[in-house]
């Protein structure tokens, strides 16, 4: 039996339903014979007034079988390009038809499912917010290798096309019609297939409904083609301005600008094959295997719970107290208004609590000035928040999030005065970056239900979420932390306990390395280039600037008391240039007088007096070893924190170091990296830098083990 429903009805329409195994419908070989099957069939029906794709499933379809790409290998290039024509053939036979063809799109339609419907003749959308509409690929390493380049270029242009193709947009019916990528929207879903019936019957005999744009007499692109002067400025400052952004590191980007000017330049059906000679190249790249295994993979077992203890019942966040209304403290109590969670945010006077409710306003009031909120759904968050000075307002809080400076003592104090406010079952977390759960624990009386939720800065704009379990966290702690992420819409990962966790014990690697880059005497801007220059967001001494030189003065100043500092390897360098801007020269950092750099109206400039002090014309380090220093440091101590059980899953090493700690994309995340790069590779390139600049790159144990098992990091 086909897993595609074939239906024709008394009018001549077939309805093809698209049913396939398992829960979505996907570009893999059962797709093939199925879509195969059903475009032989119909080329032979007589009296066809038209066809209709239609889907059984929530999802309208999934895309391509990411299994089988990343299975595939160098090598394998011929039997790829067999593979991607079997599924062109079909869609180009299918928009070839005498009569219309209708994609009655129910859900959502990405990369390969939207693909079939540009190779539908018209295209109807459920409206709704839940449907998306799109060609994602891009954001893994990929290209839309169906017919979706050539296809957008043809429907919109050129120019219009390539935001959708370069940056993956990805929107909903509403704007697909606008943008001119959908021709209609329907209301209900129970008018989806009438509608599609209604067009079809609207038009029969219409000789053009059944003609693709692009396969009519006279057909030009829309802007122009690739020699048009309208768009010879934007095809000479394309490749500049792509290189910029993707700092040469990501091949995907460069291959879809390529794809679609050749759209823009040959005729449709060579356009088609370098497309598909584009997608065969990119499959093949580390940096495909990376972002697919990592961004698709790992996310969907991290989001889907793998982490959260099994057998708990759902975790509902009702009410949650912030304790401390700064910069993070506000912006926990605006991603859970957000939520629908009622918040209590305190802080030691109610002034300095309605300046942190005010963050949210100001939030808010963005949104609704762009048209994406109500006044009266302002209104209704706003209300949810409740800005306080006094410990009675946190009775009945089911979840308190602490938010205060990185002092024990002070932390302490606020759990000992406040922790009796929670209901029974109350979780109580602490949104610590660096401070030893289990320690902070010791002033809880309900140590089980003591957790470490680490968040990022900006809170409402940084997706992850790190969740420390100490030592005697209960599981039910856990799947309340766990819930309470989700339910506010962050991606969630599960470490445990140990001083600065996995994400601000390894992102110390990287303004320590470039702080030890300084005192080698290397130029600043230099150091800062290169870090650039592996992909990570901004240079180390950029970053240390931005979480404060002075911040990091003060932590050093905790863990010495706590006895724990230097732990993880010596810090001299770091700790010597921190004394230098902080002490010496009352430079914290960004917002402490400026750090390495000044800082006016907007821009920075290097300070001088580190130049003075530091810099040596004379010195030697070649920039591959200052880039690989740069990277391998943070990769050496992710996989230290895997060896030690920091890490519980490769996959929470992954994801939080590249939404956590700005793992250069085009890895896949620090353990992944490895994996690519090559096992006895990246052994054999420790040894050269441990034997050159220290025993901080001697490569941990744990690597020399997958080898002998023959295995990698997964």
């Amino acid at each position: 039996m086909s897993v595609f429903k074939y239906e024709k009805d008394a009018d001549g329409i077939v309805t093809v339903t698209m049913d396939q195994t398992g829960p979505v419908n996907a570009m893999n070989t059962e797709y093939q014979l199925a879509m195969a099957e059903t475009v032989a069939r119909i080329e032979q029906e007589a009296a066809l007034s038209g066809v209709i794709f239609a889907s059984a499933k929530k999802t309208f379809f999934a895309g391509g079988d990411l299994n089988d790409l990343l299975a595939a290998k160098p090598g394998d290039e011929a039997s790829f390009m067999e593979t991607l024509e079997a599924i062109k053939g079909p869609l180009r036979r299918l928009e070839k038809l005498p009569v219309p063809v209708v994609a009655a799109i129910n859900g959502t339609a990405l990369g390969g499912g939207f693909e079939i419907c540009l190779a539908c003749n018209y295209r109807i959308a459920f409206n709704h917010k839940s449907v998306q509409l799109g060609l994602p690929e891009v954001s893994l390493g990929l290209l839309p290798g169906g017919g979706g380049v050539v296809r957008m270029v043809n429907l919109l242009g050129l120019q219009a096309a390539l935001p959708y193709l370069l940056e993956g947009m990805k929107v909903v019916p509403e704007k697909a019609l606008a943008a001119g990528m959908i021709h209609e929207t329907v209301q209900s879903l129970e008018e989806l297939l009438p509608r599609a019936k209604a067009y079809i019957k609207a038009n029969a005999g219409n000789v053009a409904a059944a003609i693709q744009p692009w396969d009519q007499s006279g057909f030009k692109i829309p802007g122009g083609n690739a020699s048009s002067p309208k768009l010879a400025q934007l095809l000479m400052a394309a490749p500049a301005m792509l290189a910029a952004k993707t700092r040469g590191l990501l091949p995907a980007p460069e291959q879809i600008l390529d794809c679609a000017v050749e759209a823009a330049r040959v005729d449709f059906d060579t356009a088609l094959r370098i497309e598909s000679r584009g997608l065969t190249y990119l499959v093949m790249t580390p940096q495909a295997k990376n972002m697919i295994t990592t961004f698709f993979f790992q996310m969907n077992e991290i989001n889907g719970g793998a982490s959260r203890p099994q057998g708990i019942a759902p975790q509902l966040t009702k009410k949650v107290g912030v304790l401390g209304a700064g910069m993070m403290g506000q912006g926990i109590a605006y991603v859970s208004a957000m939520a629908g969670i009622d918040v209590v945010l305190k802080d030691i006077s109610l002034d300095a609590a309605e300046r942190g409710k005010a963050y949210t306003e100001k939030l808010l009031a963005k949104r609704v000035a762009k048209g994406r909120m109500s006044a009266d759904e302002k209104a209704k968050i706003l209300a949810r928040i409740m800005p306080s000075a006094e410990n009675d307002d946190l009775d009945g809080c089911d979840l308190i999030i602490e938010a205060v400076f990185e002092n024990v003592e002070l932390k302490n104090k606020i759990i000992r005065a406040t922790e009796k406010h929670l209901d029974d079952d109350g979780i109580w977390g602490s949104n610590t970056s660096t401070l030893p759960i289990t320690q902070l624990a010791l002033a809880s009386s309900r140590p089980a239900n003591f957790i470490g939720i680490h968040f990022f800065s900006p809170v409402d704009k940084m997706p992850l979420v790190e969740i420390i379990c100490g030592e005697q966290t209960s599981d039910t702690a856990l799947a309340k932390a766990f819930d309470y992420a989700r339910q506010i819409r962050k991606t969630p990962i599960v470490v445990n306990d140990s001083l600065g966790f996995f994400t601000s014990r390894t992102f110390g690697t990287y303004f320590d390395e470039g702080a030890r880059l300084v005192v080698e005497g290397m130029h600043p801007s230099k150091i800062d280039s290169l870090g650039k220059a592996i992909g990570m967001p901004v240079g180390p001494l950029t970053v240390h600037d931005e979480v404060s030189q002075e911040l990091s003065r003060k932590a050093f100043e905790t863990w010495e008391q706590m006895g724990v500092a230097d732990k993880w390897g010596e810090q001299d360098s770091l700790r010597t240039v921190i004394e230098f801007l902080t002490v010496k020269n009352g430079r914290g950092g960004r917002h402490h007088n400026g750090g390495y750099y000044d800082y006016v109206d907007g821009g920075k400039t290097l300070w001088p007096g580190v130049l003075d002090e530091y810099y040596c014309s004379n010195a030697q380090v070649p920039d591959d070893d200052i880039k690989d220093r740069l990277l391998f440091r943070q990769v050496i101590e992710t996989l230290k924190c895997l060896e030690s059980g920091v890490l519980r899953t490769v996959a929470d090493g992954n994801i939080g170091s590249v939404m956590g700690i700005g793992a250069p994309v085009w890895t896949g995340g620090f353990l992944q990296f490895v994996n690519t790069y090559g096992l006895e590779k990246f052994q054999r390139r420790c040894a050269e830098l441990a034997d050159k600049y220290g025993d901080r790159f001697s490569c941990p144990s744990i690597v020399g083990e997958k080898i002998l098992e023959g295995s990698m990091f997964r």
